[in-house]
């Protein structure tokens, strides 16, 4: 079952060829067989699975759940809480906390009649590209172990990939969802932003957190993210819909559209072989109807990234702010004073990459230091969202690189911080402008590892994005991981 897609179980289950229970059970044994090469999973609770899955076929055989996903597994990034599942957010900090209840994309994926596997590794707090700062061991991409899955949602991203589970929840700051599906051969959707309800996600940079999507391709995540896209009156950027119905998605989504390629993106960053995975791409899109076309995104090349980390430092200075030892979570054991609690707290349950992310963000917000740093971030955020806008007056969609390159050696990036952090700069900007985004396979490096290009749409142009990229995965086969065939 895990050379499967989402639909395609979700067919066998409503045909009858099998049940929800044991397609929960097929893939926890792939959990349980395979997973310590590859540490994708924080927590698995095979009861609490299979009880669930019972519960999802007797109402499926009721009649209650008759929708495609009903009776699918999925798991969940562990910084999305799911009511009796630890949420540690792979920290120290959070080992502990189950919260009682369910996020709210968690909720609607369940109402769907999805079944929950298990929650996946990440980047503690999200905060890191590589799933290397975990405080429960880093994750491997599963084309080769030697190399990191990408981050922060590398669990959910190799455990697609390694065929652990058909799809996965992550999250999306600053291409989290996009990055690691690149590198490990997948498909990765990060939606518009406040399409998909934060409440329930641990807030890393509330201004740019999105709950997306990784699956074996677009199909699948267009039918997840259509389960999820609704207004939630409990998260106060959420938006209303009047588009939501996406399927069936079009043959024809690239005949007429116009397409842009920064050509900063190409000549910046992006080494030989990705260049020419974006050029051949581009070829096919061509063939396919689209008009192809150079354009420049000067401001978005110079200022994203550095803009990106001053705001994504700063709100994520705010929000870990709550983790002092006093409320809930880890808490230090011996100390003299409040003071040396909250001192010895954070210190001890915290990581190197978040304390260093917190104190810049703590530095920008500073008296002395907000006007010069933080205050002109946000300007640069606005001029960036005014120069997408400009773009989207005259182009359907925007093409360029999913990442630099392919996915570099374990222990390669966490000494360069930041030349892992200028790796970023091809999937920020969609999060600073709020625009959505696909990450495609397109193809394997000379080293055997997936190269992943990236389509970004105006905001709320998700039926755009989808048909695109549907044309696009029709022409070009969904790539296989080795390790499925090797199991």
């Amino acid at each position: 079952m895990r050379e499967r897609t989402a639909r395609e179980i979700g067919r066998g289950i409503r045909e009858k060829r099998w049940s929800a229970p044991e397609a929960a059970e097929e893939f926890l044994r792939e959990i349980a067989g395979r997973d310590s090469q590859y540490g994708c999973f924080i927590t698995v609770d095979p009861e609490l699975v299979l009880s669930q899955a019972a519960a999802v076929q007797r109402k499926i055989e009721k009649g209650e759940y008759t929708g495609p996903l009903a009776g699918v597994p999925i798991a969940v990034k562990d910084n999305i809480c799911a009511d009796g599942l630890r949420t540690t957010c792979a920290s120290r900090m959070l080992q502990d906390f189950v919260p009682p209840y369910d996020a709210e994309a968690v909720k609607r994926m369940k109402e769907a009649g999805m079944v929950v596997l298990g929650k996946t590794n990440l980047d503690e707090f999200a905060m890191g590209s590589t799933t290397e700062t975990s405080a429960f061991g880093s994750t491997k991409n599963p084309w080769n172990p030697e190399h990191v899955p990408g981050g922060s949602s590398g669990g959910s991203a190799a455990a697609v990939a390694a065929g652990l589970v058909p799809a996965a929840l992550g999250s999306d700051t600053g291409g989290s969802v996009r990055q690691p599906a690149a590198f490990c051969g997948v498909t990765g959707l990060k939606p518009t932003y406040g399409t998909v309800s934060r409440y329930g996600l641990v807030a890393y940079a509330s201004s740019l957190d999105v709950i997306g999507v990784i699956g074996r391709d677009i199909w699948d995540c267009a039918l997840i993210w259509d389960a999820m896209a609704a207004l939630d009156r409990k998260d106060s950027t959420s938006l209303t819909r009047s588009d939501k119905q996406m399927f069936p998605l079009s043959d024809q989504g690239l005949a007429g559209k116009k397409i842009g390629i920064p050509k900063e993106w190409l000549e910046g960053e992006a080494d030989h072989e990705m260049a020419a995975a974006v050029e051949s791409a581009a070829g096919i899109m061509e063939k396919l109807g689209a008009k192809i076309q150079e354009i420049r995104l000067p401001l978005t090349a110079k200022y994203a990234v550095p803009a990106y980390y001053l705001i994504a430092c700063a709100e994520a200075s705010s929000n870990l702010a709550r983790f002092d030892g006093v409320k809930y979570g880890y808490r230090t054991g011996e100390y003299q004073d409040f003071h040396e609690l909250y001192r010895k707290t954070r210190s001890e349950g915290f990581g190197s990459e978040a304390k260093r992310r917190m104190l810049l963000g703590a530095f920008v917000l500073s008296a002395g230091h907000y006007e010069d740093y933080y205050r002109k971030a946000c300007e640069a955020r606005k001029r960036i969202r005014g120069e997408f806008a400009g773009v989207f007056q005259d182009f359907d969609l925007i093409l360029g690189p999913a990442a630099p390159s392919g996915a570099p050696r374990l222990g390669e990036s966490l000494g360069r911080p930041l030349q892992m952090y200028r790796r970023d700069i091809h999937t920020v900007a969609a999060n600073l402008a709020g625009l959505p985004a696909v990450s495609l396979p397109a193809g394997l490096a000379q080293n055997g590892l997936p190269l992943g290009i990236q389509l970004m749409a105006a905001p709320l142009a998700e039926k755009t994005l989808f048909d695109a990229a549907a044309s696009y995965q029709k022409e070009v086969p969904a790539l296989v991981c080795p390790c499925r065939k090797e199991a």
